[in-house]
C-alpha cells in the first residue's frame, strides 16, 4: 500500500533487491537434482555458472514482483545488475546520481538503517535535542556522584614538589594518595569541601556534557557518509569524537575555570576572606579583575586535553561495546555497559593525563606560567615526568566510576527521548 501511495502522488519508485544469484543458484540445483540419474549424481558436479543463477533468479522475484504490482495497478519495469556492472565506476556514479535525484524516492527506505548507537536497541531515532538533554542529565549526574575524586585528583595535580637540601630537607607533601587526599581535605576543611566547584560542575556538564556526547552521533554519521554500510571505522569513531570535544570545551571553558578555581582553594587562615564567594561571584571577578577574555584562560591545554579525552573515551565506549555484542551471552544490557563505561575510562586517563595535569596547573595558579608550553617545561624540568601522571589513580577512579554512572544513566535515559518510527 505504502509503494501505491506514493505513486499516486507521481513519485518513481525504485526498489533495490539482492539475493538473485542465492535464489537462482538453489533453483537450478533443485532442477538438476531432479532431472539428474542417480549415476549422474555420482559424477564430479560441475559449478554452476553466475550469470545463469543470476538470470534464473532474477525471473524469480520479478515474477514475484509483476503479481505485486498487478494488484497494486502500477506500470513496473526491471533491470538486472551483476557484480560486473558494479566494477564499472560510470554505472556507479550513475546509479548515485538516480538514487539522490530528488525526484525519486529510493524505496530502500521501507527497510530504513538502524540508528547508531540505538538506546536500548529498539528502533528509532533521537533528534539532536533529546539527545542533548539526555546527555546532560547523566553527565550530571555522574558529576554529583564523583566530584569529591575529582577535587582531591585537582588537589593532587596542583602539589608541587619542594626539593629540600642538607639544612633544610625536604618537606613531607600534605596530600598522599586518594583515601589520604580526600581525608585531608574532609578534616581540615570538612566534607563539604569535597563538593567544591559543583555548582560551576554542572554548569560545566550542561553545556560540555549536553554538546560533546549530543554531537558524536551526528558528526559521526557525517565523516562515514549517508551511503556508509556496516561498522563505523575506529578512525572515524576518534575523529568524531576529537572534534565534538574541541568544540564543547571551547563553548564551555569558563565554567571549567571557576571549578577549577574553587576546588583549588585550600583551608584559609582565621579571618582571611575566601577568593570567591561562589560560582557566580567567580565569573564576575575574573571578568571585571581579569578581563572578559580570560574566562578562556588555560583554553589551548584544555581544548587538547578534553578533546584527546573525548575521543578516547566516546570511541573506546564506542567501539568496546561494539566489539562486546559480537561475543557469544553478550547483549546491549547494563553488563555490557558497565564493561564498556570502564574501559572508556581507562583509555580516557591513559592518553589525557599529561595535559589534564598542564590544565588544572594554569587554571589554578595562571600568572605562574607565561604559556602552555611554558607550563609544561616547568612541570618537566621542577617535577620531573612522572609529575604528568600525577593523581593517575584518583583521576582513574573519578573518570571510570564517572564514565560507568554516566553512560549507565546515559542508556536508560535516551529512552524516554526515543521516537518510534511511524508504522
Amino acid at each position: 500500500m505504502q509503494i501505491k501511495d506514493l505513486n499516486a502522488q507521481g513519485y518513481e519508485v525504485i526498489v533495490v533487491s539482492s539475493g538473485a544469484v542465492g535464489l537462482g543458484r538453489q533453483r537450478l540445483k533443485y532442477r538438476r537434482l531432479v532431472n539428474s540419474s542417480f549415476a549422474d549424481l555420482q559424477k564430479p558436479q560441475v559449478e554452476l555458472d553466475g550469470k545463469a543463477c543470476a538470470a534464473v533468479g532474477q525471473n524469480c522475484l520479478m515474477a514475484l514482483y509483476d503479481t505485486l504490482f498487478s494488484q497494486l495497478d502500477v506500470t513496473s519495469a526491471q533491470l538486472l545488475v551483476t557484480d560486473n556492472d558494479f566494477r564499472d565506476k560510470a554505472f556507479r556514479n550513475q546509479l548515485s546520481e538516480t538514487v539522490q535525484s530528488p525526484s525519486l524516492l529510493f524505496a530502500s527506505l521501507l527497510r530504513p538503517r538502524p540508528p547508531a548507537m540505538p538506546a536500548d536497541g529498539s528502533k528509532g531515532e533521537i533528534t539532536f535535542a533529546g539527545r542533548f538533554t539526555a546527555s546532560a542529565i547523566a553527565a550530571c549526574f555522574a558529576e554529583i556522584c564523583t566530584i569529591p575524586l575529582d577535587t582531591a585528583k585537582v588537589r593532587l595535580q596542583l602539589q608541587k614538589t619542594v626539593v629540600g637540601d642538607a639544612t633544610a630537607p625536604a618537606a613531607l607533601p600534605k596530600y598522599r594518595g586518594l583515601l589520604g587526599t580526600a581525608a585531608t581535605i574532609a578534616r581540615e576543611e570538612g566534607a563539604a569541601a569535597l563538593w567544591k566547584g559543583i555548582v560551576p560542575g554542572l554548569h560545566r556538564q550542561c553545556i560540555y556534557g549536553g554538546l560533546r556526547i549530543g554531537l558524536y552521533e551526528p558528526v559521526k554519521s557525517f565523516y562515514v557518509g549517508q551511503d556508509h554500510v556496516g561498522d563505523v571505522p575506529l578512525s572515524k569513531k576518534i575523529a568524531a569524537g576529537f572534534t565534538t570535544g574541541a568544540i564543547a570545551i571551547a563553548v564551555a571553558n569558563p565554567t571549567d575555570l571557576v571549578k577549577v578555581r574553587l576546588q583549588a582553594e585550600g583551608k584559609l587562615a582565621p579571618g582571611a576572606p575566601r577568593r570567591y564567594a561562589g560560582a557566580m561571584d567567580a565569573y564576575a571577578k575574573i571578568a571585571r579583575q581579569e578581563g572578559f577574555t580570560a574566562l578562556w584562560t588555560g583554553l589551548g591545554p584544555n581544548v587538547a586535553r578534553n578533546a584527546i579525552i573525548n575521543a578516547a573515551e566516546l570511541a573506546s565506549y564506542d567501539q568496546v561495546k561494539q566489539t562486546i555484542l559480537k561475543l557469544p551471552g553478550f547483549k546491549d544490557d547494563v553488563v555490557t555497559h558497565l564493561f564498556s563505561g570502564l574501559g572508556a575510562g581507562f583509555f580516557a586517563v591513559c592518553v589525557g593525563s599529561p595535559v589534564d595535569v598542564v590544565k588544572s596547573r594554569m587554571m589554578g595558579d595562571s600568572s605562574a606560567y607565561k604559556s602552555t608550553i611554558d607550563c609544561f617545561v616547568k612541570t618537566l624540568k621542577n617535577d620531573g615526568p612522572l609529575a604528568f601522571y600525577k593523581g593517575f589513580l584518583p583521576n582513574f577512579a573519578r573518570l571510570g566510576s564517572w564514565n560507568v554512572i554516566m553512560f549507565l544513566t546515559l542508556e536508560q535515559v535516551q529512552k524516554f527521548f526515543v521516537r518510534k518510527p511511524a508504522s
